[in-house]
């Protein structure tokens, strides 16, 4: 948090922005909910979802159904629960039974050990562990996110998502280190294991890549 980059004052603009230049979906996290752990952001959050069309998922401070509730109603079309999965896992039991399809669950990594409330406190869980506890309940996908590498530019490390994805039976969305086209290029193949998606952020802001190729790539790819 003390390392952060603001990009923009104005999050709705921003993410019309991307909802012009063809994005499909939005990720959208209230960091300072995550630290605190409870919604700091709420207005901000509203202003996106009112601006764009597109799907918008959250995360960030999100530990009780009302919270859960609340964004659902707000238009929110899914929502990450993160430190409360570790926490209060009949939190998430709860959430997918009443809103089938809209909840993912958020597992933040340290060298395989889940860290939580905004990665600021490491546990003695081993992420893989962690994931397996909601294989069977009715999340719509994991993201994993490796700490190390989140904002780094440094690249994913592809064996690591690999082997995560290959142990469990829930689709897995990616997160961290993606700096460049090649990056992307190199997790493409796990979709075979289980990998579902890729959460771009700072690459995109800081031009690194652009959102126009990577639609081009894939679509040479998939071709």
């Amino acid at each position: 948090m003390n390392r952060e980059t603001i990009f923009s004052d104005f999050p709705e603009e921003m993410a019309l922005q991307w909802e012009k230049k063809g994005a499909m979906r939005l990720h959208l996290v209230d960091l300072d909910g995550a630290v605190h752990g409870k919604p700091f952001n709420r207005e901000g959050i509203r202003k996106v979802v009112d601006t764009v069309s597109i799907p918008v998922q959250l995360g960030g401070g999100i530990r009780e159904f009302d919270t859960i509730e609340e964004y659902i109603n707000m238009g929110i079309h899914q929502i990450i629960v993160g430190t409360a999965a570790y926490k209060n896992p009949d939190l998430i039991e709860m959430a997918c039974k009443s809103y089938p399809g809209r909840i993912l669950v958020a597992i933040d990594s340290r060298n395989n050990y889940v860290s939580v409330e905004g990665w600021t406190e490491p546990t003695g869980i081993i992420t893989i562990d962690l994931a397996r506890r909601f294989e069977d309940i009715g999340i719509s996908s994991i993201i994993y996110t490796d700490i190390k590498r989140d904002g780094m530019r440094t690249g994913p490390d592809v064996d690591a998502i690999r082997n995560f994805a290959k142990a469990i039976n829930v689709p897995v969305i990616t997160a961290g280190g993606i700096s460049s086209l090649k990056d992307i290029e190199d997790l493409l193949p796990l979709e075979a294991d289980g990998v579902s998606g890729i959460i771009i952020g700072r690459a995109l802001y800081d031009g690194s890549v652009k959102l126009e190729q990577i639609y081009d790539m894939i679509d040479k790819t998939s071709s």
